[in-house]
């Protein structure tokens, strides 16, 4: 079972020119489509004066959402080629953004796609990529007597603990990789009936 997917974690800049057309591209680590909203309006403001500003986005670790935004251009010469660099680096959680100044001279559709292809591409070249895991969060009751076995349990497979409280009756809240879940689940279980 994946549970595992690549990201980005520091803003990586980009760049590309053709005919005197500029293309600065910026690809950011996001998680939601507020965050996406935000830097885009962020690139629309400070870059006013720029003709087009395209971009496109993937969330999640399925990799199933996301969206493109050709921004004036022909259909599908911006938002599909950087969505394009996204699925061949197998990255999720990004935004990027590829801001347009016009050169005066029209580069046709195929010209327009490489453009921002490699712009995307410069970007993503320039990111740190990392590698995050799926985790999964088990929250697990018992009583202050078992506490020594569920810290061997919790010792040996090395979950995060995200809270705990003990009293007569305790609760841990636990985070491990999704493809562990089940073992711990597991092992937590049989600690009532040892």
């Amino acid at each position: 079972m994946e549970d595992s997917f690549k990201t980005i974690g520091k803003m990586g800049e980009g760049y590309y020119t053709e005919k005197r057309s500029r293309f600065l591209a910026f690809a950011h680590h996001v998680e939601s489509i507020e965050e996406v909203k935000e830097f885009v309006s962020h690139y629309k403001k400070k870059y006013f004066d720029a003709r087009h500003v395209c971009y496109a986005y993937m969330l999640g670790a399925e990799r199933t959402e996301f969206r493109v935004n050709d921004d004036g251009e022909p259909s599908s010469t911006a938002g599909k080629p950087i969505l394009g660099q996204i699925n061949c680096n197998e990255i999720t959680d990004v935004l990027i953004v590829v801001v347009r100044y016009y050169g005066g001279v029209n580069l046709g559709t195929g010209g327009l796609i490489v453009a921002y292809r490699e712009a995307a591409a410069d970007a993503i070249r320039h990111s740190e990529i990392l590698c995050k895991l799926i985790e999964e969060k088990i929250d697990f009751t018992f009583p202050y007597i078992m506490m020594n076995k569920v810290m061997k349990v919790v010792k040996e497979m090395q979950p995060r603990i995200l809270s705990q409280s003990y009293d007569n009756t305790c609760v841990i809240s636990l985070s491990i990789r999704k493809s562990l879940a089940e073992q711990l689940k597991d092992r937590l279980a049989k600690l009532s009936f040892e």
